[in-house]
C-alpha cells in the first residue's frame, strides 16, 4: 500500500473507532486526516529509533512490546495533534491494535 493510500485508510479507521469507542475522541475529519499524516510522520522517524532502542525488551517479551511501542506513537500523535484525544494509554493501545491488524489486513489484501 502507498503511503497516501494508508494515510487515508488511517483517517478512516481513526473515525470508525472514534465512533465505536467512548474513550477515543475526534473533533472534525479534518483532525483525523491531519492526525494520520502525523501518525505517518512518526511512524516513519520515530517508531525505528525507539523499536532499535527498546529491542532488548521486544525480545525479552517475546515481540510484545512492539503493541507498547504502536500505543505510545499513537498517544504522541494525540499529544501534538489537538481534537485528537485519548481518556487513557490502555485506550491508545487498543486503538494501535486495531489499527496495526487493520493496515496488515490492507497490506496483504
Amino acid at each position: 500500500m502507498k503511503w497516501w493510500q494508508r494515510i487515508l485508510a488511517n483517517t478512516i479507521i481513526f473515525l470508525a473507532l472514534a465512533g465505536f469507542l467512548q474513550g477515543f475522541t475526534i473533533a472534525a475529519w479534518s483532525t483525523a486526516l491531519i492526525a494520520a499524516v502525523v501518525f505517518g510522520v512518526l511512524n516513519m522517524i520515530v517508531k525505528p529509533i525507539v523499536v532499535i532502542l527498546s529491542l532488548p525488551i521486544t525480545i525479552m517479551t517475546l515481540g510484545l512490546f512492539y503493541f507498547i511501542i504502536n500505543g505510545l506513537m499513537l498517544w504522541l500523535t494525540s499529544a501534538i495533534v489537538s481534537g485528537f484525544d485519548f481518556s487513557s494509554f490502555g485506550m491508545a493501545l487498543l486503538v494501535a491494535l486495531i489499527v496495526s491488524a487493520l493496515n496488515s489486513y490492507f497490506d496483504n489484501a
